[in-house]
């Protein structure tokens, strides 16, 4: 174990990292965290509050004159570090998330390998960070614009990714100069300490990086509305969201929003329904669901909807339910018993208004299941675009199937929702593949693939209610987290006035 993760916990109870230092909440309260595939405790984590926040953003601030001074090319050299700690602490940080979130293994792998590509991409970044030089209207006069770090940055994260999401907001706010305070989602604070703890192993100087562990409304909120906190980064709900946007706004704070999604496949009559199945179930199913790119909708057209839903049938209802790390499991439990529960209520309003349930639709609680959080993989048949399981994002393993006659018609559907996330198309004709790259009014659009899987060297985000038109992962994140300055070098040796001589 390393120097860092030995002093992060002591019997089962973990700590806050604040100006390079693990530390208990100021008033000493703790919140346990538990399995959600079997309630099996993980630890207790500090339940922070105000004076908590305050220390992280005064340990911050202090930190930034040096951060922001330190050469970026040297700022690179320590997120190589953490990709390669990251690397060699693969399994074991991915089998902490599987444990703390409940996605399988597999996915689990995956969340910590976004950390490990973004960590790469960021340091690569930091012998870039491009300005501009561009001509001036003067003789001898130079004109040119230069990146410069924002300040404080907080980073709000969400439990579905709580390694990927934090490393895409950290690691792209820290090679651009800031300094940072991370909160975690209450349900995963333990993925986020093990990517903290690497970051220390890997050298980051005290108080650049800080963890502060609690609720939105204890922690969250007060970073949102701390006056040294010059921008926020924020993925969860559209509500919270809404709050935050609100909140930072009446303060003219930057800030950048990931919410929810809709996101919807469509799969044309002469698609390869053999390929469209295993993007389909992957897109819905995958991560249970809890992926703000789960595809919730399939737009399928009327020619081979039969079809389709007997083969997402005869998959679906296969599906093995269990403990994320185990081989034979397919999906993994929900986070908590009140998202089951929210999931489960949706139920009632898609047979109320006219759908039918034609697998799942229930809670899972036969044998060990009984003990976690477990929801059957639904299906959802006659659906139409109007009802509410087709327009409100459950965030659950519930797919509704809609019949559409047209591409046009299809596309349409597609568009007919307050968000904007991610789209998808299966077809083999060229033309419609055109069409649907220009007309879905998504940030993220697939061709023959689902609608999960976003690589990080390009912008993650979305339109409409999805977020507030900013972009994560990608050169785009970088535009958040820096502000453009523009230098003027007049050698001529007297005054000369842009505009007017």
């Amino acid at each position: 174990m390393s120097s860092a993760a030995s002093r992060s916990s002591a019997n089962g109870v973990y700590y806050n990292y604040i100006g390079g230092e693990w530390t208990p909440a100021a008033d000493g309260r703790t919140s346990e965290n538990h399995d959600p595939a079997n309630g099996e405790l993980i630890g207790q984590f500090p339940r922070s509050a105000q004076v908590d926040v305050d220390r992280a953003v005064a340990a911050a601030k202090v930190a930034f004159d040096g951060w922001r001074l330190t050469p970026a090319p040297k700022r690179g050299e320590i997120l190589y570090r953490v990709g390669a700690l990251l690397a060699e602490r693969k399994e074991e940080i991915a089998r902490t998330l599987t444990r703390e979130m409940g996605k399988v293994l597999v996915e689990a792998r995956g969340d910590v390998q976004e950390g490990i590509d973004m960590a790469y991409y960021m340091a690569g970044e930091g012998r870039r960070l491009f300005g501009s030089i561009v001509p001036s209207e003067l003789p001898n006069k130079a004109a040119y614009g230069v990146r410069e770090p924002i300040g404080v940055v907080a980073c709000i994260t969400p439990w579905n990714f709580p390694v990927a999401i934090p490393s895409w907001k950290t690691m792209a706010a820290l090679i651009a100069g800031n300094t940072v305070v991370l909160k975690p989602a209450t349900d995963t604070p333990l993925s986020a300490l093990k990517l903290v703890e690497v970051f220390a192993d890997a050298g980051i100087p005290d108080g650049v990086l800080n963890l502060v562990c609690g609720t939105g409304a204890e922690v969250g909120m007060p970073l949102v509305n701390h006056p040294d906190v010059a921008a926020i980064s924020f993925t969860g709900s559209n509500d919270v969201g809404r709050e935050v946007n609100v909140a930072a706004a009446s303060q003219l704070k930057r800030v950048t929003l990931e919410l929810g999604g809709k996101n919807a496949i469509i799969v044309m009559d002469d698609a390869d329904l053999d390929l469209a199945v295993d993007g389909i179930v992957w897109s819905a199913f995958g991560t249970t669901g809890q992926r703000c790119t789960a595809c919730s909708r399939l737009i399928v057209q009327r020619g081979v909807r039969a079809d389709l839903e007997e083969r997402l049938l005869a998959r679906v209802s296969k599906l093995r339910l269990g403990h994320g790390l185990a081989e034979t499991t397919d999906v993994g439990p929900v986070i908590n018993a009140s998202q089951r529960e929210r999931i489960h209520s949706y139920m009632a309003v898609a047979t109320g208004e006219g759908a039918r349930i034609l697998c799942g639709g229930e809670p899972a609680q036969e044998g060990d299941l009984e003990r976690g959080n477990f929801y059957r993989p639904t299906l959802l048949g006659g659906v139409t675009p109007e009802m509410r399981v087709a327009r409100e994002e459950i965030f659950g393993p519930v797919l509704s199937i809609i019949e559409v006659g047209t591409l046009e018609e299809a596309i349409a559907v597609n568009n007919n929702t307050k968000y904007g996330l991610s789209s998808s198309i299966f077809t083999r004709d060229a033309n419609a593949v055109e069409i649907a790259k220009r007309d879905l009014a998504t940030g993220i659009v697939y061709i023959n693939a689902g609608t999960i899987g976003a690589e990080i060297q390009l912008p993650f985000g979305g339109t409409r209610g999805t977020g507030n038109g900013h972009r994560e992962a990608g050169l785009g994140a970088l535009e958040f987290f820096t502000e453009w300055k523009a230098i003027y070098v007049d050698f001529s040796g007297r005054l000369q006035r842009a505009q007017i001589d």
